[in-house]
C-alpha cells in the first residue's frame, strides 16, 4: 500500500472519496447489530404470554418487566453513548454486545419476576448504548454522499430484526417442545455470534481517532485507512486553534456552539416519539373496540410494522437525492396528518390496516431521519454522546405517549379527538426541526 502524504486530513479523504467495499461491509454489520437490537427489544413481547402462564402473573407484573427494559435503554443510551465519545466507538459497541448477550442468556434461565426484571434492565443498557455507538460508526465510515442514507438504512434494521426474529420465535413457540425461554435463547445466540464480526471486521473510526489524538493516533489511523482500502498518510493535519481545549462528550452538548442543536433535536425527537409510540402501542386496542377479535387487531399491527420497515427503506434511498432536513420535515408532518385521519377512517379491517401502515410508514421515516440528522448535526467529538442523549430522552417519550393516550381515553375523549390531540406531538416536532440550522461542516 502506498503512502499518500497529500492526504494529511484522513477524515476529509473518507468524506470526499468513493465508498470502498469494506466501508459498505462495516455499515452492513452495523445494520445487523441494529437488527439484533430490534429483536432483543421485541423478545419480551413474544415471551410475555408464556411467562404470565408459567408463573401465574398478571399484566401489572409484566408491565414492570417492560418498564425495566425501557429504563435500561434510556440509561444505556445516555451513559454508554458518552462512553463512545470518551473511550471509542468500537470498544463501546463490544461492551454493549456483551451486556446484551449476558442479559438475554440470563433472561432465558430467570426464575422469577425480580430476576427477569434485572436481566431485562441489563439487556436494555446494552441495547441503548449500541444504537449510539453503531450510529456513530456508520456516520464516520460513510462519505458525505452516503452518510445520511447509510444511517437511515441502519435505522431500518431495527424493525427488520423484529420481523425476522418474531417469525422465528413464532415457529419456536409453535413447536411441541418450544417455550418462552427459547425466545431469549435465540436472541442470546444471535447476539453472541455478532461479537466476532465487530471484533475482527470493524476497526475504530478515523473520526474518533483524530479527535482523541494521542501518540499512537497516526499508526491507528493508518491501520484503519489500510483496512478499508485507502492509502496511508504521513501525518495528521494539526488541530485548528482552540480545538485542543474543545469539550468532549456531555460537556460539548451544552457548549455555546452545540447547545441549540442539542435542544432542538432532543425536543423534536421527543415530541415525535410521543405521537408515534402512542399509536403503535394503542392501535390493537383501538381496533378491538370496533368489534374485531384479537387476531384481527394483531394483523393491523403487523401491517403497521410492515409500513414502518418500508418507510425506513424508502427514506434511506430518497435521502441520496433530496435534502435530509426537508425529508424529515415532510415525514413528521405527514405522520401527524395521518394520525389525525386515522380516527376518521371507515371501521373495516382493510381501511384500518392501510391507514395504520401509512401512519407508521411516515412515523418510522421520521425516526430514522432523526438518526441521520443526529449523525450529521453533532460534531465528531460529541456525536455518540449527542445521539445517546437525544435517544435516551426520547425513551421518555416512548413511555409517555401511551400514558397520555390512555388518560385521554379514560377521561372520555372520543377516538377522533384523541387522535387529533396526539398528532400534535409530530406536528410540534416539525416546528422544532424547522428551527434547526444546518452547519456547513458537521465534523468539527
Amino acid at each position: 500500500m502506498t503512502t499518500d502524504s497529500a492526504a494529511a486530513n484522513p477524515r476529509d479523504l473518507i468524506d470526499n472519496s468513493p465508498m470502498r467495499g469494506r466501508q459498505f461491509l462495516i455499515i452492513g454489520i452495523c445494520i445487523l447489530l441494529n437488527a439484533i437490537d430490534g429483536f432483543d427489544v421485541m423478545s419480551i413481547s413474544f415471551a410475555a404470554p408464556g411467562i404470565a402462564r408459567d408463573w401465574g402473573i398478571g399484566a401489572a407484573a409484566i408491565g414492570v418487566v417492560l418498564s425495566m427494559e425501557l429504563i435500561g435503554m434510556a440509561i444505556g443510551s445516555i451513559f454508554l453513548g458518552n462512553m463512545a465519545d470518551l473511550a471509542g466507538r468500537r470498544p463501546t459497541a463490544i461492551l454493549c454486545l456483551v451486556l446484551m448477550a449476558s442479559g438475554m442468556f440470563a433472561s432465558a434461565i430467570a426464575e422469577n419476576v425480580t430476576q427477569l426484571s434485572a436481566f431485562r434492565f441489563l439487556t436494555g443498557l446494552g441495547i441503548g448504548g449500541m444504537l449510539a455507538a453503531a450510529n456513530a460508526l456508520v456516520a464516520e465510515f460513510s462519505n458525505n454522499r452516503w452518510r445520511g442514507t447509510a444511517v437511515a438504512l441502519m435505522g431500518a434494521g431495527f424493525p427488520l430484526g423484529g420481523i425476522i426474529g418474531g417469525t422465528i420465535s413464532a415457529e419456536l413457540l409453535a413447536s411441541a417442545t418450544g417455550t418462552w425461554r427459547d425466545v431469549f435463547m435465540l436472541g442470546a445466540i444471535g447476539t453472541t455470534l455478532a461479537l466476532p464480526l465487530i471484533y475482527f471486521l470493524v476497526p475504530e473510526s478515523v473520526g474518533y481517532l483524530i479527535q482523541k489524538r494521542d501518540d499512537q493516533s497516526l499508526a491507528k489511523v493508518n491501520r484503519t485507512l489500510r483496512f478499508i482500502g485507502f492509502s496511508s498518510v504521513t501525518e495528521i493535519a494539526p488541530e485548528e486553534p482552540g480545538q485542543q481545549t474543545v469539550a468532549r462528550g456531555w460537556s460539548a452538548l451544552f457548549s455555546k456552539a452545540v447547545l441549540p442543536i442539542t435542544i432542538l433535536l432532543t425536543c423534536g425527537y421527543f415530541l415525535h416519539v410521543v405521537s408515534s409510540y402512542f399509536f403503535v402501542k394503542w392501535v390493537p386496542t383501538i381496533v378491538s373496540t370496533f368489534g374485531f377479535d384479537d387476531s384481527a387487531a394483531a394483523s393491523v399491527l403487523v401491517w403497521a410494522n410492515v409500513g414502518g420497515l418500508l418507510g425506513a427503506i424508502v427514506f434511506s434511498f430518497l435521502s441520496v437525492r433530496f435534502e435530509l432536513k426537508i425529508l424529515v420535515l415532510g415525514s413528521l408532518a405527514a405522520c401527524g396528518i395521518f394520525l389525525a385521519i386515522f380516527g376518521q377512517v371507515p371501521r373495516d379491517l382493510a381501511s384500518l390496516s392501510m391507514a395504520a401502515a401509512a401512519t407508521v410508514f411516515f412515523g418510522s421515516a421520521g425516526v430514522v431521519g432523526f438518526y441521520a440528522l443526529m449523525a450529521t448535526s453533532f460534531p465528531t467529538h460529541a456525536r455518540a454522546s449527542g445521539i445517546g442523549f437525544v435517544i435516551g430522552v426520547g425513551r421518555g417519550g416512548s413511555a409517555l405517549g401511551p400514558m397520555i393516550g390512555g388518560a385521554m381515553f379514560a377521561a372520555g375523549l372520543s377516538l377522533e379527538m384523541t387522535m387529533v390531540a396526539m398528532a400534535a406531538g409530530s406536528l410540534l416536532g416539525t416546528i422544532m426541526l424547522a428551527l434547526l440550522v444546518s452547519r456547513p461542516d458537521p465534523t468539527v
